[in-house]
């Protein structure tokens, strides 16, 4: 088997303990207590919860997303072709296979707090795991793909804001305030786990040191952390002096014997530290990890 094709078999592999465990935190943490994180999957509890009354235990999440799903994947095809498709139709049947196989059960025993952080724990590992094969379930992330060719003043994440946020208000309507608001707590944890799947947990910092003793600071720098450093040309626009900025990057437990170095090397030296998401190379991540 070719390096493609075992690259290909893993992303479908991906997808599919993704979208179960997308599933999963759908019908165990979420239905029987009506949170409605947003996407296909949050207006299938609304509509299963409307239409409780009319059918027994109302109309199926499965068949909700397949049924949502579908209209939009034809429109798709048909409208812009196969580029649009990718491996999105597979996520799509897979999440609402695994929402068929997967039985409802209320795992945090009617606790909103357990059932947010757990739900969002669970559901962003399934997430991140989809996005991490390139991949998507359809859903909201393909209308905003979709909107986005006709509303080009916008972003896909700003129409994306806007469509998941009319999902939750419709949860609000079907199942009260206060599911809601944990609703809210759930998909901002499934930000965040999703978030550090995708990107790591390795983050870092970077600091720029404005100095006159560039060349010392930096000697310093490289020789007690054992970083490479980055010498920027920049102009003072207040006195019109040219400069050289320095630029390094290191770990979070490094940043404070940096600063250390800086400090004692020229104690009227100006530095800037800020948050770095991903680092790749050498040192860091490395690319073969990903």
């Amino acid at each position: 088997m070719s390096d493609t094709a075992r690259k290909e078999l893993c992303n479908y592999l991906l997808i599919t303990v993704g979208t179960g465990l997308m599933a999963l935190a759908v019908q165990w943490m979420y239905v029987q207590i009506g949170l409605v994180t947003g996407g296909f999957t949050g207006l299938a509890i609304v509509v299963r919860s409307l239409t409780s009354s009319v059918i027994q235990g109302g109309i199926p999440l499965w068949l909700t997303n397949i049924g949502l799903n579908l209209p939009v994947f034809c429109y798709a095809y048909v409208r812009y072709g196969r580029r649009m498709m990718g491996k999105a139709v597979y996520g799509a049947v897979m999440l609402s296979v695994w929402l068929y196989l997967i039985p409802v059960m209320d795992f945090s025993g009617g606790d909103y707090m357990l059932s947010a952080l757990l739900g969002g724990t669970v559901g962003g590992i399934g997430i991140g795991m989809v996005l991490k094969a390139g991949a998507t379930t359809g859903g909201t992330d393909l209308v905003a793909v979709l909107l986005r060719f006709k509303m080009r003043h916008y972003t896909v994440a700003q129409i994306m804001q806007v469509l998941d946020g009319a999902i939750v208000l419709m949860g609000m309507y079907a199942f009260g305030l206060r599911p809601s608001f944990y609703a809210v707590l759930a998909i901002l944890v499934t930000s965040r786990v999703s978030d550090a799947l995708l990107e790591g947990f390795r983050s870092s910092k970077a600091a720029l040191v404005i100095t006159n003793r560039y060349a010392e600071v930096a000697n310093n720098l490289m020789a007690g952390l054992e970083r490479g450093v980055t010498g920027l040309e920049a102009k003072g626009m207040y006195t019109g002096t040219y400069k050289c900025v320095l630029y390094c990057v290191v770990s979070r437990k490094e940043i404070f014997r940096l600063k250390e170095i800086v400090r004692k090397t020229d104690p009227d030296a100006f530095v800037i530290v800020s948050e770095v998401r991903e680092v790749l190379g050498e040192g860091f991540l490395d690319y073969d990890a990903l």
